[in-house]
């Protein structure tokens, strides 16, 4: 199957003449001018993000160390550490790489209009709108995981470096994947010390020495700090009962969250973690990789690296990660660099290795019709975004059907196949009569202040 290379999109509208006084306005990308393998990769990766944001929806956080702690030969601990080891972060890191491409593609030969909006003006109210659906995501939907909200403002800065070449793409992508991991090492450092202050303090205490001030001050430090490491169960409690009570109850838990993840953490860590994959996305949309033109042999060499290493990598992470849960004090006490500072390293190798799979299944024509089919997913994923929360808030929340921390954690994921099952039908369907998802219509019309035509021209 042919794709059509970046350099031949054009987001105008082809009803020019010769003559000058023509206006041609801006407009969306129609189903023409689409990259079918930018929309399969990103159906992949949307379908994947059900994977990692289902546990949050139907359970309270202390449902992971539950099942580290429990039977680790149970299915529960076989579901989280297959989804851990194998697909944290990669998912929504192929996401954020998609994001960045799509940037790129959203500004790609636009022609500026006379006297109207400038094409940067489209640009920003693109992400504004972005922005304002994510705190409907969040504070409305009550999904407090939401990514449009950070998407938004890192789509913002993207648009200074549109024009990069590559190399520096890669170079700027490095410089926030060192941050991320300068702000991981100090993070760990500052609680290490911690620990071992309350080591040395608790050395002395049994060789008979009376602990001075300071060593009190240590001890306690730790102590204090140990708590955080272990689920409060009063607490913890109490938030489940708001989950599985009404629509205002919920709100109760959800939006302390969000103020705290869409205020402290936009700066802390996610901003640095999805400015990186959207730069690397935007160089890889540059060199053809998502587009289908390296070579077999090349993504073939990628798919071998990018697993090859990444799963190996990936196992030492979760070791880590569960060697962390199961004895804090321990972990600390043996590393000074953690096992967490290889994240990026980890997800940017696997989503080289997913997207490599991908294009060489999608050349093979195996199963040309589930590549067709998430295609489909890809080019409704806001819609599919938004569906995943709507859906997922009815089965779990107790507004809804009443779900919320009372089934098994492996029982989750006979929802997520359902949901895709779902999800690759009913985007098939749509796009036969539609040009757009319901919510992809929304956007753009708001986006170009312009009723967007909806249905396809029979």
């Amino acid at each position: 199957m042919s794709t059509i290379s970046p350099g031949s999109i054009t987001e105008v509208s082809n009803d020019t003449t010769n003559d000058a006084q023509v206006r041609v306005t801006p407009q969306p990308v129609d189903k023409a001018h689409r990259i079918e393998t930018v929309d399969m990769i990103r159906g992949f990766a949307l379908l994947g993000i059900l994977m990692m944001n289902i546990p949050y929806f139907a359970f309270h956080f202390s449902i992971h160390y539950d099942v580290l702690h429990g039977p680790h030969q149970s299915k529960d601990y076989f579901a989280l550490a297959t989804v851990l080891a194998f697909f944290d972060g990669t998912m929504r890191g192929l996401f954020s790489m998609l994001f960045g491409a799509g940037m790129v593609l959203f500004l790609m030969n636009k022609k500026q209009q006379p006297g109207g909006p400038t094409v940067e003006e489209f640009y920003y109210r693109r992400l504004l709108w972005l922005v304002v659906f994510g705190l409907i995501n969040g504070f409305v939907l009550q999904w407090v995981g939401d990514i449009l909200f950070y998407y938004g403002f890192a789509g913002m800065l993207l648009y200074a470096f549109r024009n990069s070449r590559p190399k520096l793409l890669f170079g700027l992508a490095l410089i926030c994947a060192l941050i991320s991991a300068y702000k991981v090492e100090d993070g760990h450092l500052q609680i290490r010390e911690t620990r071992l202050n309350y080591v040395s303090a608790i050395k002395a205490e049994k060789h008979g020495k009376t602990l001075t001030e300071k060593q009190m001050e240590d001890k306690n430090a730790w102590l204090n700090a140990e708590k955080m490491f272990t689920p409060n169960r009063e607490r913890d409690s109490e938030n489940i009962r708001n989950m599985q009570g009404t629509y205002l109850t919920a709100t109760d838990f959800t939006h302390r969250l969000l103020y705290n993840f869409q205020i402290q953490w936009l700066y802390y860590d996610f901003i640095w973690d999805m400015l990186f994959m959207m730069l690397v996305g935007m160089a890889f949309f540059k060199m053809g990789f998502f587009s289908d033109k390296p070579s077999s042999s090349t993504y073939r060499l990628l798919l071998a690296i990018g697993y090859g290493l990444g799963l190996p990598i990936g196992y030492i992470y979760f070791n880590g990660s569960v060697f962390f849960d199961m004895a804090p004090g321990k972990f600390l006490d043996r590393y000074s660099v953690p096992p967490s500072i290889l994240y990026d390293l980890r997800r940017i190798l696997l989503c080289v290795g997913h997207v490599s799979l991908l294009m060489l299944v999608y050349r093979s024509r195996l199963v040309p019709w589930m590549m067709k089919a998430l295609s489909n997913v890809g080019q409704m994923a806001f819609t599919n975004y938004l569906m995943q929360s709507i859906f997922c808030s009815f089965i779990f929340y107790g507004y809804g059907l009443g779900y919320y921390h009372k089934m098994q954690y492996h029982q989750i994921y006979y929802i997520v196949f359902a949901i895709w099952i779902f999800q690759l039908i009913f985007s098939s369907i749509w796009l036969k009569y539609y040009k757009f998802g319901p919510f992809e219509w929304t956007w753009r019309s708001l986006t170009y202040w312009k009723n967007q035509p909806m249905k396809v021209k029979g």
